[in-house]
């Protein structure tokens, strides 16, 4: 275990994993400890094109009382390797065997621990605790999952075929698309938003994605969609709306209060999806990462974290 790159008191730890189809893989824990002892813990987990660095939000977790925990998953963030295609699998489920040691490390100091995921990793996280249903899941927290394709409807049922089988043929058939920037210009300092976070392991304009990747997403969403059964109280939080600035448009308000990533009718739609028990609210003001959005969103998005905890987790 080392500094992690956040600086002292954050630690790291790599986790060697069982190589691949493109050689070694490891995953990366980072810590930070609640201060005093506690046998409660929360496990972060981050979405596409991304990887943790959200201090204030482990910070806040700490004050809680709250050891925290963050994954930077195989191929993101501190686990990227110089060999590797980023971002990359053909299975949300590949993934499962790394939540599986990560939380056999967490439980056998804690009792009691939250799972949130962002993103993807909020799309990722139900799906392996409905697989393996785990002990000491106090409760899970989603902040914008994504839940589903964006886009009509019809563009979905339409195109959904087509990508189980380009992503079974080629997996890694380069599958087009645009992106603005928008979003991680809003997010980072030294583009006129508040966070410092390495731009290479989340770059402006994302990563490239590939038919093999997609594929693998919209398997997620389908099981997602036939129903899950995570049986601890589940929180989901989005935006309050959703927005498509464009270079010549509303940009700064739709950016900067508006979720510019994901359908947020498609969050509010699918969330009960995810068990017997779900809480789903919807903060005005806030981004994509909720947690990160200006500070009156962002204190909004704390505040129902924080009735949600007392009510249902920490009762």
């Amino acid at each position: 275990m080392t500094t992690d790159v956040l600086g002292a008191p954050y630690t790291a730890e790599t986790i060697p994993l069982p190589d691949d189809h493109e050689g070694e893989v490891v995953a990366t824990l980072v810590r930070l400890g609640a201060g005093e002892p506690t046998r409660r813990a929360v496990l972060h987990v981050h979405g596409f094109a991304d990887y943790f660095f959200q201090t204030e939000y482990a910070e806040w977790w700490t004050a809680r009382g709250y050891d925290f925990y963050a994954v930077d998953l195989p191929k993101y963030g501190r686990s990227m390797l110089a060999h590797q295609t980023p971002n990359y699998t053909t299975d949300l489920a590949d993934y499962f065997p790394v939540l599986d040691e990560v939380w056999r490390r967490i439980r056998a100091e804690h009792d009691s621990v939250v799972v949130t995921g962002h993103s993807t990793g909020g799309l990722t996280t139900p799906l392996w605790a409905d697989s393996r249903q785990p002990d000491g899941l106090a409760g899970m927290f989603l902040n914008s999952p994504w839940f589903d394709l964006q886009g009509p409807a019809l563009a979905r049922i339409v195109l959904t075929p087509v990508v189980r089988q380009l992503g079974r043929l080629q997996p890694m058939r380069i599958i087009p698309r645009s992106v603005s920037g928008f979003y991680t210009r809003s997010l980072h300092r030294d583009h006129g938003g508040e966070w410092d976070f390495n731009l290479v392991w989340k770059p402006v304009e994302s990563f490239t994605v590939y038919a093999g990747w997609l594929r693998a997403i919209r398997h997620g969403h389908a099981q997602l969609h036939a129903g899950l059964d995570v049986r601890a109280p589940v929180l989901v939080l989005s935006s309050g709306a959703s927005g498509h600035p464009a270079a010549d448009g509303d940009v700064d308000d739709l950016v900067h209060g508006t979720d510019i990533v994901l359908d947020v009718a498609q969050i509010r739609r699918w969330s009960t999806a995810v068990g017997p028990h779900v809480t789903y609210i919807a903060v005005t003001g806030a981004k994509h990462d909720v947690v990160l959005s200006r500070p009156e969103a962002r204190a909004r998005a704390y505040a129902e974290l924080d009735r949600w905890l007392s009510a249902y987790v920490e009762h």
